[in-house]
């Protein structure tokens, strides 16, 4: 194996954002819910190492969620969220 595929990326996926007041959070328990600012078909941000690589949409395949890649993440539009 090259030393290129030993590399560790995690790879995650920004669904929804949402603000709420700190003593509100310090509340929440297990099972709470926390409403996210998306709707069903908006695009989501993915991550590489936290840092954004590209946008995507949700897929529902059965009872499977993947991420279908639809272009490459402008940076600046990340942070200006």
């Amino acid at each position: 194996m090259s030393q290129l595929g030993a590399v560790q990326v995690e790879i995650a996926v920004l669904l929804g954002r949402s603000r709420m007041p700190i003593q509100q959070f310090l509340r929440m328990g297990r099972g709470a819910v926390i409403p996210l600012e998306a709707a069903e078909h908006d695009e989501v941000w993915i991550l590489a190492n936290n840092h954004p690589i590209a946008r995507g949409e949700i897929v529902i395949q059965g009872d499977r969620v993947a991420v279908s890649i639809t272009g490459t993440a402008d940076v600046n539009d990340y942070y200006a969220a």
